[in-house]
Parts: C-alpha cells; sequence; structure tokens
C-alpha cells in the first residue's frame, strides 16, 4: 500500500492545496492531509477549525485521512507508515523553501521521499495568508477557497458598519 502525507499549516486550507490533495488522492492509496500545530507560529484559525475545514472541503475523497500533528513532518509520516511525503508549489520562491524543508527531512530520515506538486497555473497565485489579507478587507474569496471556507472566514472577520468604520 502505497501511504503518504501532505502535511502544511491549512491556515486556511485553499484551492491550490485542494487541488494538490485530489490530484495526491489519485497517486496514493492512502493520503494523510495533516494539519500542522506550530507552536512557534500564530494561527488565524485554531488547529480544530483547521481540521474540520479539511475535512469538510475533502469529504468526497475516499482515501484521504484528516489529522493534526505538533510533531516533525517526517516523524509523522513514520508513525503512520508512509513512504512519501506530498508538498505542493506555486512559483520559484516556493521551490527554494521547499527544498530546505526537503534537506532535513532527508538528513532526518533518507528512508522517506519528497513529491513536489506544482499547483494548476489558475491555483498559483494562491496563499492562505493572501486569502485572509483579502476577507480582512472584505473582498470576495470565491474561488480561491471552497464555500465553507470562505464563509468560516466571513465569521471570523465578521464586523459591524458604523460612521463608515470597519470594526473587527
Amino acid at each position: 500500500m502505497k501511504v503518504a502525507i501532505y502535511p502544511g499549516s491549512f491556515d486556511p486550507i485553499t484551492n491550490g492545496h485542494l487541488d494538490i490533495i485530489k490530484r495526491a488522492s489519485k497517486m496514493f492509496d492512502k493520503v494523510y492531509v495533516t494539519a500542522s500545530n506550530n507552536p512557534s507560529k500564530k494561527s488565524f484559525f485554531t488547529i480544530e477549525e483547521r481540521v474540520d475545514l479539511i475535512k469538510q472541503v475533502t469529504s468526497s475523497c475516499e482515501n484521504i485521512i484528516v489529522d493534526s500533528t505538533s510533531d516533525l513532518s517526517v516523524s509523522y509520516a513514520e508513525s503512520k507508515g508512509a513512504k512519501f511525503i506530498v508538498r505542493g508549489l506555486r512559483a520559484t520562491n516556493d521551490f527554494e523553501y521547499e527544498l530546505n524543508i526537503f534537506a532535513f527531512n532527508y538528513h532526518i530520515n533518507p528512508k522517506i521521499d519528497t513529491i513536489f506538486l506544482m499547483t494548476k497555473l489558475e491555483n498559483s497565485f494562491i496563499s492562505s495568508s493572501g486569502v485572509k489579507e483579502m476577507a480582512m478587507n472584505g473582498a470576495c474569496t470565491k474561488g480561491l477557497v471552497h464555500p465553507c471556507v470562505e464563509e468560516a472566514l466571513i465569521k471570523k472577520f465578521e464586523c459591524l458598519k458604523k460612521d463608515d468604520e470597519i470594526c473587527i
């Protein structure tokens, strides 16, 4: 059985992430989509909210298991019997960042391979931070995230207009 993990912060999960997940699910028998809980990072959504959103977005994919972890990706992969770590790439700057992560993971366990998947061109500009910034400023995120994620973002940034001021 070919098992992979697709780790990330998924804060929030975007259509770019979903593109990678769906394609990875065709390549592997089982894919653990794992929201990373990094205590040194300030997350917008809680780990529970991120896991719930990932579950909603991937509900049609039968071989996807949604989980969370505070472990290193390579350690988590070992614990699940995964021999592959899937990583998504959008542009050149992603590659430099991901190459560094790959090098550390390879140093820890060279038996676990990293698979890089380029997101489709229409998703290549989408980032979680960009989506959050758009939502915070009231811009439409339709087409960038699943409707349930868009709804969650709106709820997080719900505000009242008073005298032309936006209150967050």
